[in-house]
């Protein structure tokens, strides 16, 4: 024996000691886990959470040893969930004499009444028991570094949801009616890990996910032996969702391709988490052998699964982001009111990478974006703002793309080369679950509410690019396959990055021969940026300083000014997005005469315009300004003259690199 093996642990010694301290422990003045189960009668419990570093500081105040209870709750959490349940229904009884007659029909047979009496004990919780492992306990895993080792063992771990399956009402105690004598059977889908069984005859076990029910009648006092039907109104159903995560990309090694896991969602947790979203999952992993014609190649191989006990966003939503904190908005209110905070906010992107002020305006903009307005009618004209940066190689056009991920709220990274039209759009394929043909969403729906980096933009086929022609202007997908035809949402701001056609932008060609681009695509894009690489001793000399500082200290060297914090620029974009600026009829005419001047001039240039301005420039213009009025808090465009003209003056960044 090489001495891991250890004894079985003793289920009534624990029972009684994790009793003790569900009556017991206190945070602050007040009992934590009775004063939650005093609620049970008013069906306030929803919830049960065991919060296990509980039971960590609780092993330090009292004589009694839980290190062994700890332990076993952390590596056989399934059968401790079970050992809790009980806890909880006797220290409940133990509070207070609880009424039993609201739990199901009245029955005469002494059978019926022992069978009734120990099933409804589980379809009367209102609530749902869950562990919470904390941040001391369970160290954060990768989802590839969790192994065969692990399984019956709490996990905890960070990965994207790929995939969010529907919510549906999955059989938890199942309770079929002879039709002949009106003998109840109830079905469990739980073991009591004392015995490994139940009591009763007449309560049939469920160990697995699908169960075969009685033929006829077990009732010693049925002679005619009828037949089963469910009786759905004592039965009970729990919510039961699927998820599929993927691993993050930063956590893949390289050669690899991203590992997914299921996940299996019950109860209060269903519905929180989103197709895109970035997640932090606690759980059990648990084996799940195949079943039916699989079952026979599989042999004695298994899936696994995780079933979640605590999710949390790892990532917000800007609306999600709330400054509750006084001190927290005193210090954004600090920097709106700085005279040029315009600048400071956009030095404070990527502040590692040199120059580029302009273009960080930019990227400032696109995340504040412009205001998204439905018309009466049901016509929707989007505020999300798309830039596309062209320029030389070698000028951070990846890197700023990779920084703008990191700060949004919802961000996706692709590259045009490993793009293809259905997986930047969505795509259709069989659910293992029900079989049926569902839809998975691609990189643009996974984006929805957030920013879409497409990096080698020019690299893409002409028939993948075109899929997202609708995404940008009508921000959805529109898809008729497989006997599917729907539209989902795709309400995210494209970033993408290019290189000219020649690889390095010629000046001897027009501009549109350089960008190589359709017309109907470069409208849809608000701004249109040309990052050139021209030879100047100053300005390469002083990149060469900031790229040693770099590569030599880890860090930018010092700047004129402290830098923003990405949270706390991320704060500061979430309070101006809550702001609906609009513009005054005093610019009205303004803005007019100059998007008339636009299309004068380049009617005058003729092949040699820059630019190709429609409607679509108009509507450019104004999300420009509302995203700079909402920088500044405003509810209205300012009709100062310092203001709009920033929003022509970005829209032109053409005109002034090739000057």
């Amino acid at each position: 024996m090489d001495g891991s093996l250890r004894d079985p642990p003793d289920f009534r010694l624990q029972k009684e000691l994790l009793k003790k301290f569900i009556s017991n422990f206190t945070d602050g003045n007040q009992f934590k886990y009775l004063d939650k189960l005093r609620s049970y009668h008013k069906q306030e419990l929803k919830v049960m959470v065991i919060d296990l570093e509980d039971i960590d500081m609780y092993n330090l105040s009292v004589e009694d040893d839980y290190s062994v209870i700890l332990r076993d709750l952390l590596s056989n959490s399934k059968t401790y969930l079970q050992l809790l349940s009980e806890v909880f229904d006797e220290v409940r009884k133990m509070q207070s004499d609880i009424s039993t007659s609201n739990c199901g029909p009245q029955v005469t047979s002494e059978e019926n009444m022992q069978n009734r009496r120990f099933a409804t004990e589980i379809a009367r919780k209102h609530y749902q028991i869950l562990l919470n492992p904390g941040t001391k306990l369970i160290p954060l895993k990768g989802l590839r570094n969790i192994r065969a080792s692990d399984i019956g063992h709490l996990v905890r771990f960070r990965a994207i949801c790929t995939s969010v399956g529907d919510v549906k009402p999955m059989l938890e105690v199942a309770c079929f009616m002879c039709d002949e004598c009106g003998h109840k059977i109830y079905e469990v889908s739980c073991i009591s890990p004392q015995t490994n069984r139940f009591s009763y005859i007449s309560t049939q076990e469920i160990v697995r996910e699908n169960f075969t029910p009685y033929s006829e009648c077990p009732s010693r006092t049925c002679s005619m032996k009828g037949k089963l039907f469910l009786e759905t109104r004592e039965s009970k159903f729990v919510k039961y969702q699927e998820i599929k995560v993927q691993e993050l990309s930063e956590d893949v090694p390289v050669g690899r391709i991203p590992r997914t896991l299921q996940v299996q969602i019950k109860g209060a947790l269903t519905r929180y988490v989103g197709p895109g979203n970035i997640i932090e999952i606690s759980g059990i992993f648990l084996p799940k052998p195949f079943t039916g014609y699989k079952a026979l190649h599989a042999g004695l191989v298994t899936n696994t699964f995780i079933e979640a006990m605590q999710i949390q966003q790892s990532k917000f939503h800007y609306s999600d982001n709330s400054l509750s904190d006084t001190k927290n908005l005193d210090r954004l209110k600090l920097y709106r009111n700085e005279p040029d905070n315009y600048s400071r906010l956009a030095k404070s992107i990527a502040p590692e990478i040199y120059g580029h002020l302009d273009v960080k305006k930019a990227l400032l903009l696109l995340l504040c974006s412009g205001v998204t307005r439905v018309l009466d009618d049901g016509v929707k004209v989007r505020g999300d703002i798309h830039i596309c940066l062209m320029g030389d190689p070698g000028v951070a056009k990846s890197q700023l793309l990779k920084h703008i991920v990191k700060i949004a709220p919802r961000g996706v990274f692709t590259t045009g080369r490993g793009s293809s039209g259905v997986g930047l759009t969505a795509f259709v394929q069989k659910d293992p679950l029900t079989g049926e043909m569902i839809l998975e969403g691609g990189a643009l729906v996974l984006a929805d509410n957030g920013i879409c980096c497409i990096d080698e933009f020019d690299k893409m086929d002409e028939s993948d690019r075109t899929a997202i022609h609708e995404v940008m202007e009508q921000q959805t997908v529109s898809i008729a396959k497989a006997g599917i035809t729907t539209t989902l949402n795709a309400r995210t701001a494209v970033l993408a990055a290019a290189n000219p056609a020649f690889g390095r932008y010629n000046t001897s060609f027009t501009p549109q021969e350089n960008m190589n681009l359709p017309a109907a695509l470069l409208s849809r894009f608000d701004l249109m940026w040309l990052l050139l690489d021209r030879p100047d001793s100053d300005s390469d000399m002083a990149l060469a300083h900031h790229v040693l500082h770099v590569h030599r200290e880890g860090v930018p060297p010092e700047l004129s000014f402290s830098p923003v914090s990405s949270a706390e620029l991320q704060s500061y974009i979430s309070y101006s997005r809550k702001f609906k600026p609009y513009i005054p009829i005093k610019l009205t005419d303004y803005i007019s005469g100059q998007y008339a001047e636009l299309r004068a001039e380049e009617k005058e240039a003729g092949e040699n315009s820059t630019g190709y301005s429609t409607a679509r420039t108009l509507l450019s213009i104004l999300r420009l300004s509302e995203a700079i009025a909402r920088l500044r808090w405003s509810d209205e465009v300012s009709t100062l003259l310092q203001q709009f003209p920033v929003g022509v003056k970005l829209f032109l960044p053409r005109l002034r690199n090739l000057m």
